[in-house]
């Protein structure tokens, strides 16, 4: 370890991250956000407050001589009351590139949740640190990917040489947005959750707006997609909106609509894939609401069950089937005048066949090896020559 004096401290700000729409001063530092301020300030639900400020795809990107590097953060881990512990966050880090090192923080901020009873109790605890060491000699890229799944405060960055914002690495932009499988769900770190490991696969700079339980055709999500500067757009849509039961069939359409014209008049031309959800059994013909399974939970488990009836379709209720029938048509149709809009079945990325094979552990979230499957798949589909985001340049538009 290196003396006391031979470190350099490194104040945390935006210039040294990517991945984030904002960044927030704390008491503690600075703590990145998923979602512009504006937009933050027009829901106040507690689940999106939750998922934007959990940093998926966020990293710290610098250049520097160091052989060693600490990042003191302060995280906010979240527990289940009556289920298992849930793992520490992960930080992954990649020199020049490649995964070289990964790390947990202890301590931190503790949200115990009560499913039963749908409370939370905030517990405040001390910060943490994650060291990395031994990394190569001479000047490199380095990147720190922050947890996906936990709120990080990040308080200072140490090393043994001086660092400065790694420069643009000159990659084309993909701006995602989904739900919590697009989020990480159960990915085992922050550069395999599938968007993170498409991203590596098809060569291009991610920023992932992936909302755990929050992809709701929201309009405020709409307009920060068209304000994001980007090169390659996709949504993934659907999920969340069975389980949240938020809307009827004939909401549904003209809401997809709607979101896809704002995306739209930020980026008339970017490639812009719609992605229909992957299969899941329990919503596939049965309406939402989505709701934890207390039986399973009395058996320390996390589990979700359908509580719709399937009677219900005719009334316009939606499910998995539907919203694929429908984001179908709804592409085809404005394909006609929009070339650059395409179509991506679920299915294709994860369906039955890899149901029975890799089944969902909790019956909606896709286990770590599942989300390189998805991964591969969807490099493969989408970055292919033949791909929606197949490599014709960058679309030159902001």
């Amino acid at each position: 370890m290196h003396p006391k004096h031979d470190w350099i401290t490194t104040p945390v700000t935006a210039d040294l991250l990517r991945g984030a729409l904002d960044v927030e001063r704390t008491e503690h530092g600075l703590l990145p956000h998923r979602l512009p301020g504006w937009a933050r300030a027009q829901c106040a639900d507690g689940q999106l407050a939750m998922a934007e400020a959990q940093p998926s795809g966020v990293r710290l990107a610098f250049r520097s001589r160091a052989t060693t590097v600490e990042l003191d953060t302060l995280p906010t881990k979240r527990l289940y009351v009556g289920a298992p512990p849930r793992p520490d966050g992960v930080y992954d880090l990649l020199v020049d590139g490649r995964l070289t090192g990964r790390a947990s923080a202890t301590g931190g901020n503790t949200v115990a949740i009560d499913m039963t009873t749908g409370s939370a109790e905030h517990r405040p605890g001390p910060p943490g640190t994650v060291r990395f060491a031994d990394l190569p000699e001479g000047v490199k890229d380095i990147e720190i990917w922050l947890p996906h799944n936990e709120i990080t405060e990040l308080i200072a960055l140490r090393t043994d040489a001086p660092v400065e914002p790694a420069p643009d690495p000159g990659r084309r932009v993909w701006l995602h947005h989904g739900s919590s499988i697009s989020h990480g769900s159960d990915a085992a770190s922050p550069t395999t959750t599938w968007p993170a490991l498409a991203a590596s696969l098809g060569g291009v700079e991610l920023i992932n707006l992936g909302l755990a339980g929050s992809a709701l055709l929201d309009p405020f999500t709409a307009r920060t997609l068209r304000d994001t500067p980007a090169d390659l757009i996709s949504v993934k849509l659907g999920i969340n909106l069975v389980n949240a039961d938020l809307m009827r069939l004939r909401a549904f359409g003209p809401a997809v609509h709607g979101f896809l014209d704002t995306i739209r008049e930020g980026h008339p031309t970017a490639p812009l894939l719609v992605v229909s959800p992957l299969y899941c059994p329990i919503h596939e013909d049965t309406p939402g609401p989505g709701a934890f399974d207390f039986s399973a939970l009395s058996e320390g488990k996390l589990r979700f069950r359908a509580t719709g009836d399937p009677a219900e379709r005719a009334a316009g209720k939606l499910t998995l089937t539907v919203i694929r029938d429908e984001l179908s048509r709804i592409v085809r149709q404005r394909a006609e005048d929009d070339p650059h809009l395409h179509y991506l079945d679920g299915l294709d990325l994860y369906g039955e066949a890899d149901f029975a094979e890799l089944p969902l552990p909790d019956q909606l979230h896709p286990d770590a090896a599942t989300h390189r499957r998805i991964g591969e798949r969807f490099a493969r589909l989408a970055f292919s020559a033949d791909g929606a985001f197949a490599d014709i340049g960058r679309a030159g538009e902001v």
